[in-house]
């Protein structure tokens, strides 16, 4: 595992040293990009702010939360910078039509969204269509085709080798959504630096490929 770790960082370091590199060749800085960071409720959640740091070093973050997320997740640790959504602030903005609509500013405003925990229960959520909370009323109207979604699952191994989790991968892998796999043996989510390196080098191939 600690090799899969130094892996990663020394990827996204290369990585963004040839960002730097253009950037410095153009004369112009290049913008961040917008990552809209979210996680689902389960016991990993406690690596949400390790993630948080993670994603702040290279975009600009925002984040959302589900409610029993939070009850792994302090509030008040998490980088002042980053403006964290929660259910609560799904309708406090609207109060008639043609008001903002929370879910609505959140899609049109990220770059890529990425959750990570995914948990059993918010998957089934996503490949059913369901949208019963701000998590889920983002993803039911993401544009996957101008924008990644990424998925980093965490749940057991009964759990992730259930019948019903493998059709719901199989869903939402059919929607676009890209899938970072747990951990294997154990089926803990993804290191944290791999789930940033991934998103980072996903979205630095999409911007070589428009410059290109």
């Amino acid at each position: 595992m600690g090799w899969m770790v130094m892996e990663g960082v020394t990827l996204q370091t290369q990585s963004r040293t040839n960002v730097t590199a253009k950037s410095q060749q153009s004369g112009t800085e290049l913008p961040k990009p917008r990552v809209l960071l979210a996680a689902s409720g389960c016991a990993v959640a406690i690596q949400f702010l390790i993630l948080c740091h993670s994603f702040c070093d290279w975009a600009e973050v925002r984040a959302v939360t589900t409610k029993h997320a939070m009850r792994f997740i302090d509030r008040a640790r998490i980088p002042s910078h980053v403006a964290l959504y929660t259910d609560d602030e799904e309708w406090k903005e609207w109060n008639k039509l043609g008001d903002k609509v929370c879910h609505i500013e959140l899609r049109q405003w990220a770059d890529a969204m990425v959750i990570a925990p995914l948990s059993a229960n918010t998957l089934g959520k996503i490949a059913m269509g369901l949208c019963d909370n701000l998590l889920t009323s983002v993803v039911s109207g993401w544009d996957y085709n101008k924008k990644p979604l990424f998925v980093a699952p965490a749940m057991n191994s009964l759990m992730w080798g259930n019948r019903f989790t493998a059709c719901h991968i199989d869903s939402i892998t059919m929607l676009g959504i890209k899938v970072i796999k747990p951990v294997s043996n154990s089926f803990m989510m993804a290191e944290p630096c791999n789930i940033s390196n991934e998103v980072f080098l996903t979205l630095n191939t999409k911007v070589d490929n428009v410059d290109g």
